[in-house]
């Protein structure tokens, strides 16, 4: 029984017999996110920018435990045409979806851009998986209570959707940049709930979750990025303190994933103070998340920039 203060990795039930594809799966919460639901008996997909580390990651994952079926696929989300191939390949497979998991990210790098001549922040995180969601759409909607995760973060809150300048091309900022791309994660969260319900398809959820402050790849970047050496030594001793693990960081994505009772447009994060760490509840993103206007302009744009249009959706 989940207990009344949020969700804990007990609470995850059994997934025997479902399929995640889970982008970045080979390190840090994505690669926690795998484990657990590989462990409950899900098929999991790591989908991966190096191969060779998603190879490692698999043999973790199967080392550990000998029973779970995981596999690794390439997917650069910085490239629309990896999406498409990666997309192609799923669809290949015959699988059925039951979740898609959005993990993968990159977090205040320098501007620069994608394959495609996107920023990068924005490309990636928020470009790339609504490309990569359009093109699985169809193969969510074959499957009665699938769904979409879009892993966002607390920095949404400090974002803005600059419509005028999404590229950053005229002003550019690095966490500002992260910032608007983690806002637009929850936007998308929104709007492709929205359409759902008008095409009907209230058994197929998109729903989202962040992970408080916890160990990752991302975090650690920044800090090497970004922290004069002082305070990266104060970081380095008060961050076990304020940081929880990958492990305690994926469980509101895992709850967003799997809870019976999640509805759509439901955010999931941990539950203490400043929703930095500890169990997983429901949680709620600043207001333009919810914006009904950005959600549509966003939507739009989006199509303009990949290409990916959701017409299986049936809906304008």
């Amino acid at each position: 029984m989940t207990s009344k203060s949020g969700w804990t990795l007990e609470d995850i039930p059994d997934q025997t017999g479902k399929t995640a594809i889970i982008t970045g799966g080979n390190s840090g919460i994505g690669f926690e996110t795998a484990r657990f639901l590989a462990m409950r008996g899900a098929t999991v997909i790591l989908a991966v920018r190096n191969s060779i580390k998603g190879s490692e990651a698999m043999n973790q994952l199967t080392s550990s435990h000998p029973r779970s079926e995981v596999e690794v696929a390439h997917l650069d989300l910085a490239d629309l045409s990896s999406i498409a191939e990666f997309a192609e390949w799923f669809k290949g497979t015959g699988k059925t979806l039951d979740f898609l998991i959005n993990n993968a990210g990159v977090m205040g790098i320098p501007r620069t851009t994608t394959v495609d001549g996107f920023e990068l922040q924005f490309g990636t995180n928020h470009l790339g998986h609504f490309a990569l969601t359009g093109q699985l759409i169809g193969t969510l909607l074959n499957n009665a209570g699938s769904r979409v995760v879009n892993v966002a973060s607390n920095a949404h809150r400090q974002g803005v959707l600059n419509f005028y300048d999404l590229q950053s091309e005229r002003r550019y900022g690095k966490m500002r940049a992260y910032a608007q791309s983690k806002l637009a994660n929850l936007v998308f969260t929104a709007e492709l709930s929205r359409r759902l319900k008008r095409a009907n398809r209230t058994d197929i959820l998109s729903v989202a979750a962040h992970p408080g402050m916890a160990e990752s790849n991302i975090v650690k970047f920044q800090s090497e990025l970004t922290l004069h050496r002082y305070a990266e030594n104060i970081w380095g001793k008060v961050g076990p303190f304020i940081c929880q693990t990958s492990a305690d960081g994926a469980i509101p994505t895992l709850r967003a994933a799997t809870d019976p009772e999640a509805e759509g447009n439901d955010y999931y994060g941990p539950n203490h103070r400043l929703q930095i760490r500890g169990p997983a509840i429901k949680v709620s993103a600043k207001k333009a998340a919810h914006d009904v206007h950005d959600g549509r302009a966003l939507w739009e744009k989006s199509i303009e920039l990949t290409g990916i249009d959701f017409s299986e959706l049936g809906v304008a």
